[in-house]
């Protein structure tokens, strides 16, 4: 029997913050099991282009790295996703890893970041903790999700109302392609009377959207149009895969996914 552990992301063309995220996590999940061999796969066949292209690095497809596996002759896989709900993205790495389960005795998926009510707790916790700096008279933080035409979506209102909940009124999660949008955050954070904006990314990589659409100096980034409605507007460009509590969290994914592989 060999064993093998497979880690999924979207991916990233910007290398400090794969380095500070994606390899971060494969690194404290491999020290956390050593008895398995870790492979790499990434679902953004735009990014994979691109760095193919740019610097040379070939990364494989959920696909590619199933066949890869099945050469190597592992016979037990722990599919462990760095995606942050279970969305589209999801749900297809699925259907691709599952292509090529004739080749393996066991695949097992462990839970992208935030499945249970647990794991919205935990991230909820994580967040205030890491920016309990803020004055909570005269500051709000907003935080960009990607968002998704999914109903995973849901996740984004559900944690809103969990920062509500543990007296954070302070603290608001939106998306660039879904709801809630930046408008909505806008009128909620006026609504707070704070007068400085920390915007930071809720999203596993410090990427594009990060750096482009957050604190871009493009008039329709989110900071410029905070800027535009009045208030101070700070950046932290900063993804979730450098929190090791967050990193903490996927590690604890596979174990759980280990004990259903074991059952």
């Amino acid at each position: 029997m060999s064993k093998a552990i497979l880690v999924v992301s979207f991916g990233t063309s910007y290398p400090e913050t794969r380095a500070k995220t994606i390899d971060a996590i494969e690194g404290d999940i491999a020290a956390a099991f050593s008895g398995y061999k870790l492979y790499r796969a990434w679902t953004s066949r735009m990014i994979m282009a691109k760095l193919l292209k740019r610097d040379g690095i070939k990364i494989n497809t959920v696909s590619e790295a199933m066949l890869l596996m099945a050469k190597d002759g592992v016979t037990d896989v722990i599919v462990q996703p760095t995606h942050v709900i279970n969305g589209i993205e999801n749900d297809l790495m699925k259907e691709d890893a599952l292509m090529h389960k004739e080749f393996f005795n066991s695949i097992t998926f462990g839970n992208p970041l935030l499945t249970t009510e647990d794991d919205n707790e935990r991230i909820a916790a994580v967040i205030a903790e890491s920016f309990s700096y803020l004055k909570p008279e005269s500051e709000a933080l907003v935080l960009m999700g990607h968002g998704t035409s999914h109903y995973a979506n849901a996740v984004y209102g559900a944690l809103n109302f969990r920062f509500r909940d543990m007296g954070l009124g302070n603290i608001f999660l939106g998306t660039v392609e879904s709801y809630p949008t930046l408008d909505a955050l806008i009128r909620a954070v006026k609504e707070t009377g704070a007068k400085k904006v920390y915007l930071a990314p809720f999203m596993i990589v410090a990427g594009d959207h990060a750096n482009n659409d957050m604190a871009g100096n493009d008039s329709d980034s989110w900071q410029s149009r905070f800027l535009k409605a009045g208030f101070e507007a700070e950046c932290v460009i900063k993804g979730l895969g450098e929190y090791p509590q967050v990193r903490k969290m996927f590690v604890d994914h596979v174990k759980q996914a280990e004990k259903m592989s074991n059952a």
